[in-house]
């Protein structure tokens, strides 16, 4: 099997075992099985409750309307990335292709296929939030892997993993143990289909962990290291620095190049 392929299967069973998870847990049973299969089938989300819930009749606004267009224009941009800009690169710069591509697969899933299905439900009265709430826009990183970046996964970490770590070992080692676990999640997605280098996505997340214990000391709240433009450059840092070790060298050449190669998107 390609790398490519092990990728997004590994992934599909990791989001098709989440997503039967908590629609289990919910428990409305007064749902009506289109609602229920709506969820299941249609909505990425993970909060199976709020999706659940009874309508509240169709939502028109100039906002939504917004963020229709938002939601295209970023389809766009991202197919532009993947399927143009890429094919210029020198065939000699696949590393190089390989990130412009991996960008454009960000754009044109999670910030703009995830944004026009929440604008979808949204306009049929489903309390479909986006999944990507603008996460340029933190000035710390709790913030932004508490309230902005995919949603859909933190709802889901906090439910099942935050809430029990932290009850029984503490905020803090709970914090550390939950984004350990997301590393490790990570490393099935990324490093075994890449069949190398393991241990990167791990050490990350580990990173992020330890950066928000830093920025909620309190030393660290009082020279305002959590909010403004100190915070957001530390946040910046702290996500960025470190990206190599998520989206490994191997990841990228592996099953990020075969995978833009299949699809057309290079030669």
């Amino acid at each position: 099997m390609p790398s490519w392929k092990l990728m997004w299967g590994v992934a599909a069973a990791i989001y098709a075992g989440c997503k039967a998870m908590t629609w289990m847990n919910a428990r409305i049973s007064h749902a009506p099985v289109w609602r229920q299969t709506a969820y299941l089938l249609g909505w990425p989300g993970m909060d199976a409750a709020r999706f659940l819930q009874k309508t509240s009749g169709p939502k028109r606004s100039p906002r939504l309307s917004n963020e229709w267009q938002a939601a295209s224009a970023t389809v766009v941009l991202g197919t532009v990335l993947l399927f143009g800009v890429a094919r210029t690169i020198p065939s000699h710069y696949p590393y190089l292709a390989g990130w412009i591509g991996m960008l454009g697969i960000v754009l044109i899933l999670h910030f703009g296929i995830f944004k026009l299905l929440s604008c979808f439900w949204q306009s049929l009265g489903f309390d479909a939030r986006p999944l990507m709430n603008h996460p340029l826009r933190s000035t710390s990183l709790g913030e932004f892997w508490g309230q902005r970046w995919n949603t859909a996964f933190r709802d889901l970490t906090h439910r099942f993993l935050f809430r029990p770590l932290t009850s029984r070992i503490g905020p803090r080692f709970g914090l550390l143990a939950g984004f350990l676990v997301s590393g490790a999640v990570h490393e099935l997605v990324i490093s075994v289909p890449a069949y190398g280098g393991y241990g990167g996505p791990t050490l990350y997340f580990a990173i992020q962990g330890v950066g928000i214990v830093i920025e909620r000391t309190r030393l660290s709240r009082r020279i305002g290291l959590g909010s403004g433009w100190l915070g957001r450059a530390f946040t910046v840092l702290v996500l960025i620095a470190p990206v190599f070790l998520l989206f490994h060298r191997p990841f990228v050449i592996r099953v990020i190049v075969p995978f833009m190669r299949a699809v057309g998107a290079l030669r």
